[in-house]
């Protein structure tokens, strides 16, 4: 038996945690495999928050830490924070185990470079591969525990989808 089998959701606090939708000039989303799953799971960037940070900086470095490159314009944020839990087998292992999940900002933007700027082979990989998505698209790729808060980021943000 597991030494976290006994590890309660609220024994653990929610990590503070921005998300960004980067949207390219047709509209589409980015979006990256996970490298470090066992199960295909594809998601938006996100990450933590460190102390003294906007989630609109959170945002453009966890864009530079995980895609490469932050060429990119702030559109919007959510008002409300967003949080999800773990599924019970990942708490105490996932999110350095520290963690019941994230609570979560999160941040639109227009990807403002060239898909040859983005290069997820960056020093502390997170994705295998990436893609441009269509906004409808994402909760069928995304790891079941995360589609409803996707569900809720994609109603916020339709409208930026549809270029003019």
């Amino acid at each position: 038996m597991s030494r976290h089998t006994h590890l309660r959701h609220e024994d653990l606090p929610y990590r503070p945690c921005v998300g960004a939708m980067l949207f390219n000039r047709e509209g589409l989303v980015f979006v990256g495999k996970r490298i470090d799953q066992t199960v295909e799971g594809w998601q938006m960037p996100q990450g933590g928050i460190d102390d003294g940070e906007t989630p609109k900086q959170a945002a453009l470095r966890e864009l530079k830490e995980e895609i490469g490159t932050d060429k990119a314009e702030y559109l919007r944020e959510m008002e409300e924070w967003l949080a999800y839990d773990l599924p019970q087998h990942l708490l105490g292992v996932a999110l350095h185990g520290k963690y019941r999940g994230q609570r979560q900002k999160w941040i639109a933007l227009r990807f403002t470079g060239e898909d040859s700027d983005i290069n997820v082979a960056t020093p502390e990989p997170e994705f295998a591969q990436w893609k441009w998505l269509a906004i409808e698209a994402l909760p069928r790729l995304i790891v079941p525990f995360k589609r409803d808060t996707y569900t809720r980021v994609i109603s916020e943000f339709r409208d930026l989808a549809f270029v003019a």
